[in-house]
């Protein structure tokens, strides 16, 4: 129960810091660019449309019924390679990418950020 509780708050965080960046949309992309089968969807939609339109319906509708969530998660890397420019200018993203990364962690019980980084220095 508490897994859900706080996936839901790492959710709601994700939704509010996309508002905060003002890269929350009003209108959904079209089902065509909805229905990509590239991960990430980045043949149609941008990494931000990605997370509003696709991982927070799907991680709600899983929190809404009950169903096991994902224990296989690695969404940060990508947020952070996303946004690396944007870090530099604006430490909003990096808030994005920190909740990004913490729905990582509590879903799969690694830092898959923290695995790059390694990688990087040896």
């Amino acid at each position: 129960m508490a897994k859900y509780q706080q996936t839901q708050a790492l959710l709601d965080a994700i939704e509010a810091q996309l508002q905060q960046l003002e890269l929350w949309q009003s209108q959904p992309p079209s089902a065509a660019a909805l229905a990509s089968e590239q991960p990430f969807a980045v043949d149609t939609l941008h990494f931000h449309q990605w997370l509003q339109f696709i991982l927070l319906p799907r991680m709600r509708a899983l929190i809404d019924g009950r169903l096991m969530l994902p224990e296989n998660i690695a969404i940060s890397p990508m947020a952070a390679q996303v946004y690396q420019a944007h870090i530099q200018q604006d430490n909003g993203y990096l808030i994005l990418v920190e909740h990004i990364r913490q729905l990582d962690v509590l879903l799969s019980g690694q830092d898959p950020l923290q695995d790059d980084d390694a990688a990087e220095h040896e």
